[in-house]
């Protein structure tokens, strides 16, 4: 599903929906002043066109005692292990984001730790010894000023 194809109602949906997941589907008709049936309905669909994913609950990392944040490239000796190798590190719970990346670093984590130490442990007791990594670079995070979802609107267009 394209942007061009969600209709006002489905941005709506999606921009309260942002704001506070867990608004009852009553009160998001009312205030969109719809019925509850099509309120429904177009979360239905935007389940199974995969755009709107899951709702879920933000946790804030330093009030389970989580001091230390840091992003962790991973580089690899061989592609054909990287799918192994994210699997692995799927496995370590401090990971909480793990993506592909372009370049000499083949992933790219993101890692809550409780200290300094433990971040150390984690890289190099967890993740270094796992088969097929060959090298990780570290960048401490100080803080996190914001995480949004991307815009439901852009004014970019493939042709400019």
């Amino acid at each position: 599903m394209h942007l061009d194809i969600l209709d006002a109602i489905d941005r709506r949906i999606i921009e309260k929906l942002t704001v506070n997941a867990r608004l009852p589907i009553s009160a998001l008709a009312k205030e969109l002043k719809v019925s509850n049936t099509l309120v429904h309905q177009r979360m239905r669909k935007l389940f199974e066109k995969k755009v709107l994913l899951k709702a879920s609950f933000q946790i804030d990392p330093s009030r389970l005692g989580y001091q230390t944040a840091a992003y962790t490239q991973i580089k690899i000796d061989s592609y054909e292990r990287r799918i192994e190798i994210e699997q692995e590190v799927s496995a370590i719970p401090e990971i909480v984001e793990c993506v592909n990346i372009s370049g000499e670093f083949a992933l790219l984590v993101k890692i809550y730790a409780f200290n300094n130490r433990h971040l150390r442990d984690i890289i190099y007791d967890k993740i270094q010894t796992i088969q097929g990594v060959s090298n990780t670079n570290t960048i401490m995070a100080f803080e996190t000023n914001f995480v949004r979802n991307v815009p439901l609107e852009s004014d970019w267009s493939p042709d400019t």
